[in-house]
C-alpha cells in the first residue's frame, strides 16, 4: 500500500515539476562526473600516448645485462609488443681517421613508438645488412666517407640521422650517435664478456597490460636495472605530462564538489517544500515506517533517474567533445568501465549522503506544524550533515584521483569557505538589520530582504561561492600552466647545442655566431669531478651499501661542473646567497634533498686526482624543461681555475629558412650556417635539438587544449549551479512579492530591489570566492604543481562584480515572470 502511495506521489510531482530541482541536481552531479572523468581520461590517455614517443615506447627496463627471458615471456603472455636494443660506446675509423661514437642496435619493430627521422623524412625502416645510420657531424669529423670500420667489420654509411625518437635529451653526451642492426653486432666481435654495454628492453601495449606488467616486473628488477616511463624524469615532457594530469584530476575533482554542492542545495530544497505533506501526513496517522517509505522511495526513483539521465549527458558530452578534438587525440579511446562506475557511485552515495540530514529533518517534522508553520522539527545535528558531507566528498574524490593531496586541498577549500560563510557571509547580510524596516527605497528593500533570508542566503552563497572559487581556481592555474610553458619553451627555444668548445676557440666562436646573426646563450665552461665526501664523511656507491660498505650514499658517477658569477636566468634561488666567496657551491635542489645537504656543509670533490673542498652557501631550483644548460653543481671560477675545461652553448637557428648575415645582407639556409661552423670550428660537436623541440612543442599545445576543454566543462558545471541556485528560493520569494504587491509596491520598485538583492549576494560571493580561491591555489601551488605563489589583485574588484552582475542577471532572469504578474495573480499563485 505504501509503495502503490509513493509511486502515485512520484508521478504527480514528476508531473507538476516539483522533483526537478533535485533530478537536475543529481543529473549535474553524474553528468560533470562521468562527463569530465571520460573526456579526462581520453585526454590523459592521449597526451601520454603522444609523450611516450619521446622514449619510442610505453615502457624501458635498461639494464646493464640480458634479463631473464621469463621477464620477455610475461610480456608475450599479456600482449605486449616488446624489442630488445643494444647501446655501447666504441670507436669507429675511416683511413687515418677515428672518431669514438655511441652504437644504437636494434631489432626489427624499432621504434614501438614514433618513428626515426632522417634527413630525407621520417620512416619506420631500419639499416638493411652492412650498413650504418648515422648522424651529420659523425661524417664530418671523419671527412665524410663513404664507409666507416667498426670493430672486424665494413660498414656503409646509408642515411643521415635527424633524430631518434629515444634520443633523449643530453648535451653532454658528446658522441655521435649510429645505428645498425642487431644482427650485425656480432660480426664486429666488439661485444665480449665483461664489456660495458646497455640492453634497452622497450614495451609497448594497452593500459591494463603494462599495469599488469609492472606490477608483476619491477619488484624482480636489481638495483642496477631502471624502470623508464614517460613520467620517469628522463624526458623531457615529464614535469608537463605530470602537470597535465595533476590538472585534469583537480579539475575532474572540482565537478566532483560541484556536483555534490548541487545535490545539497537540491535536497534541501525538496525537503523544506514536503514539511507540510508529513505533517498532515501525521495528523492523519500514517506512521514512521510508512513516511519512510514513502519519501525513501521518492529518492530512490529520483537517484535513478537522475543517474540514468546523467550517463546518457556524459556519454553526449564526451561524444561532443571528441568531434572537436584533433584527430590524433580522439583516436585514443580509454575504456568505459570506469567513467560509468564512477557515475553511479557519485549519483548513489552524493544523493543519499548528502540528503541525509534534510531528509532527518523532514522525518522529525512534527505533526503540530498543521497549525504553528514556523515549526520545523528536528533543530540540532548540524555537524551531522557537515560531516556525512565531507566524507562523501572526500570519498568520492580520492575513489577518483587516488591522491590525498589533490582530495584534502578541496575539502579544506570547502571547509574554509564554511567559516567564511559562517562569519564573514552572515555578519554582512546581518548588517542589513538596522534599515531592513525601511522599504521606500530599493536598496533598502534589498537590504531587508537579506536579512529576512538570512539563513536561505547563507544557504545560496554556498552554491554562489563553490561555483566562483572553481572558476577562478581552475582559471588561474591553467593560465599559470600555460605561462610557465610558454617560458620554457619560447618560439626562440635553442634548437642547437655546441659541446666540446676549447677555451681558445670560445672568443672565435663568438665573433662567428655575432656576424652570423646568432643569439645564443652564455657559454658554459664544463669540467667533470665525482663528489667524494660530505662533511669529510665518504660517500658509497648503491651497490657498496648493499654489500656492508660504510658511509653515505653518494652519487656513483662523475658530475659535469660549471662556474657563474651570477644565477643563470633558468633557476631559482631557494636558500642561502649565491657564490660571493672563492670556495663556494650552489647546489641543486633534489641533489641537495636525495644527499642530505643543507647551506654550511662542506663537499669534497676529485677532479683530475685532486682534492677540491667548497662550502655550500645556496640551495637552488633548476627548471630542466628549459632545454638550456643546466648544471648540479655551479661554483666559482677561482675554485676551479687549476683545472682543463671545456666549454658549452646553445643557440636558435631557424630551421630550413633564410638567415639574415649581420654584416653583409646575405641570405643562407641554416643548414649552409651549420656546415660553415663545422668547417671553421672541427673540433667542436654540435648537437640538432630542433626535431625534439618541435615535438615537444606540439605536445604542449594538445595539454594547452586540454586545460581550455576542462575550464569550458567547468563553466558550464558551475552555471548549472548557479540556476539550480537561484531556483531555490523562487517559493518564498514568491509568498513575499505576493505580499508586496498587496501593500502597494510598485513593479519597478520590486523590480530593481530583487535585482540588487541578487548583486549583493553575487558581491558577497565573489569576495568570499577571492579568499578561499587564493587559499587553495597556496595549497596547490605549493604542494602539487609546483608553481610561483603570488597574490591575484585584480580578482578582488573583478570578482565582486562578476559576481554581483552574473547572479543579478540569473536571479532577475528566474523572477522575471513573477515580477510581471498582477497582485491578484500572484496571490493565486501562493494558494
Amino acid at each position: 500500500m505504501a509503495l502503490t502511495l509513493a509511486w502515485r506521489l512520484f508521478r504527480r510531482e514528476l508531473q507538476q515539476g516539483q522533483l526537478l530541482l533535485i533530478i537536475l541536481a543529481i543529473t549535474l552531479a553524474v553528468l560533470s562526473v562521468s562527463g569530465l572523468a571520460r573526456v579526462s581520461e581520453r585526454l590523459q590517455v592521449a597526451i601520454t600516448g603522444q609523450a611516450s614517443q619521446f622514449i619510442a615506447a610505453d615502457r624501458i627496463i635498461d639494464s646493464p645485462v640480458k634479463m631473464d627471458t621469463a621477464i620477455l615471456a610475461k610480456a608475450e603472455a599479456l600482449g605486449l609488443k616488446h624489442v630488445t636494443n643494444l647501446q655501447f660506446n666504441s670507436m669507429v675509423y675511416s683511413g687515418d681517421k677515428f672518431q669514438l661514437v655511441t652504437v644504437r642496435a636494434v631489432e626489427a619493430g624499432y621504434p614501438l613508438k614514433g618513428a626515426i627521422e632522417l634527413r630525407s623524412g621520417t620512416t619506420k625502416a631500419l639499416p638493411q645488412a652492412d650498413e650504418i645510420w648515422f648522424e651529420s657531424r659523425l661524417a664530418g669529423l671523419l671527412g665524410h666517407p663513404q664507409t666507416i670500420e667498426l670493430g672486424n667489420s665494413e660498414f656503409s654509411l646509408t642515411h643521415e640521422i635527424r633524430r631518434l625518437p629515444d634520443a633523449g635529451f643530453n648535451p653532454f653526451a658528446s658522441s655521435p650517435v649510429v645505428l645498425m642492426r642487431m644482427e650485425d653486432v656480432a660480426k664486429t666481435g666488439i661485444i665480449q664478456p665483461g664489456s660495458r654495454v646497455t640492453y634497452l628492453y622497450q614495451f609497448a601495449g594497452d593500459d591494463a597490460a603494462l599495469k599488469a606488467f609492472e606490477q608483476s616486473v619491477k619488484p624482480q628488477l636489481t638495483q642496477s636495472q631502471r624502470w623508464v616511463d614517460v613520467q620517469a624524469g628522463d624526458s623531457p615532457i615529464a614535469s608537463a605530462v605530470k602537470r597535465a594530469e595533476r590538472f585534469l584530476l583537480l579539475a575532474s575533482l572540482m565537478g566532483i564538489a560541484l556536483a555534490c554542492a548541487a545535490i545539497g542545495i537540491a535536497a534541501q530544497r525538496y525537503c523544506q517544500r514536503h514539511y507540510d505533506v508529513v505533517a498532515m501526513l501525521k495528523t492523519f496517522g500514517a506512521s514512521a515506517k510508512q513516511i519512510r517509505l514513502l519519501f525513501g522511495t521518492h529518492l530512490l526513483l529520483v537517484t535513478l533517474l537522475g543517474i540514468g539521465l546523467g550517463l546518457i549527458g556524459g556519454a553526449l558530452l564526451d561524444l561532443g567533445i571528441s568531434g572537436l578534438l584533433p584527430p590524433e587525440i580522439a583516436a585514443y579511446s580509454p575504456p568505459l568501465t570506469r567513467p560509468l562506475l564512477l557515475g553511479i557511485g557519485t549519483g548513489l552515495l552524493s544523493s543519499f549522503m548528502f540528503s541525509a540530514y534534510p531528509l532527518l529533518r523532514l522525518l522529525a517534522i512534527p505533526p503540530l506544524r498543521v497549525l504553528q508553520r514556523q515549526l520545523e522539527g528536528l533543530q540540532l545535528g548540524a555537524w551531522l550533515h557537515l560531516l556525512l558531507c565531507l566524507s562523501a566528498m572526500a570519498l568520492m574524490g580520492y575513489l577518483y584521483s587516488q591522491s590525498w593531496v589533490l582530495t584534502l586541498t578541496v575539502v579544506a577549500a570547502v571547509l574554509l569557505l564554511g567559516v567564511l560563510l559562517t562569519v564573514l557571509g552572515f555578519a554582512m547580510i546581518r548588517l542589513g538589520h538596522s534599515v531592513g524596516m525601511k522599504t521606500t527605497h530599493p536598496m533598502q528593500l534589498a537590504l531587508a530582504g537579506l536579512r529576512r533570508r538570512a539563513r536561505q542566503n547563507a544557504l545560496q552563497l554556498v552554491g554562489f561561492s563553490a561555483a566562483l572559487v572553481l572558476l577562478l581556481t581552475i582559471l588561474a592555474l591553467r593560465q599559470d600552466l600555460l605561462n610557465e610553458w610558454q617560458k620554457q619553451l619560447p618560439d626562440n627555444a635553442p634548437n642547437y647545442f655546441l659541446v666540446n668548445i676549447a677555451p681558445e676557440d670560445t672568443e672565435p666562436l663568438q665573433a662567428f655566431m655575432q656576424a652570423q646573426g646568432i643569439i645564443a646563450t652564455d657559454i658554459y665552461p664544463v669540467i667533470r669531478g665525482r663528489l667524494t665526501h660530505i662533511n669529510d664523511e665518504l660517500l658509497i656507491s648503491n651497490e657498496e651499501a648493499q654489500t656492508g660498505g660504510q658511509g653515505r650514499v653518494g652519487i656513483s658517477r662523475e658530475l659535469n661542473l660549471t662556474w657563474r658569477h651570477q644565477l643563470p636566468s633558468n633557476n631559482e634561488l631557494l636558500e642561502g646567497q649565491f657564490n660571493q666567496a672563492a670556495d663556494e657551491v650552489s647546489v641543486e635542489s633534489g641533489v641537495a634533498e636525495r644527499l642530505g645537504i643543507t647551506i654550511g656543509d662542506t663537499l669534497t670533490y676529485m677532479i683530475d686526482n685532486q682534492a677540491l673542498n667548497v662550502k655550500v652557501t645556496s640551495i637552488r631550483r633548476v627548471h630542466w624543461e628549459t632545454l638550456q644548460p643546466n648544471f648540479f653543481m655551479i661554483f666559482t671560477q677561482e675554485a676551479l681555475a687549476p683545472f682543463a675545461y671545456t666549454s658549452m652553448a646553445s643557440f636558435y637557428l631557424q630551421d630550413s629558412a633564410a638567415q639574415e648575415l649581420a654584416n653583409q645582407g646575405e641570405s643562407v639556409a641554416s643548414n649552409a650556417v651549420i656546415l660553415a661552423l663545422i668547417q671553421q670550428f672541427p673540433t667542436v660537436s654540435i648537437i640538432d635539438v630542433g626535431a625534439m623541440v618541435e615535438q615537444l612543442r606540439q605536445i604542449i599545445e594538445q595539454v594547452s587544449l586540454s586545460l581550455t576543454l576542462v575550464l569550458v566543462l567547468v563553466l558550464l558545471a558551475s552555471a548549472l549551479v548557479l540556476i539550480a541556485q537561484t531556483e531555490a528560493g523562487m517559493a518564498t520569494r514568491q509568498r513575499e512579492l505576493a505580499v508586496l504587491r498587496t501593500f502597494g509596491a510598485s513593479g519597478g520598485l520590486l523590480r530593481t530591489a530583487t535585482g540588487l538583492e541578487f548583486a549583493l549576494l553575487g558581491a558577497i560571493a565573489g569576495v568570499l570566492a577571492v579568499i578561499v580561491a587564493e587559499f587553495a591555489l597556496y595549497l596547490l601551488k605549493t604542494q602539487v604543481f609546483e608553481l610561483n605563489v603570488y597574490m591575484h589583485w585584480p580578482w578582488w574588484g573583478i570578482a565582486p562584480m562578476s559576481g554581483a552582475l552574473i547572479v543579478a542577471l540569473l536571479g532577475y532572469w528566474r523572477c522575471r515572470q513573477l515580477l510581471n504578474q498582477s497582485c491578484a495573480d500572484l496571490l493565486k499563485l501562493t494558494v
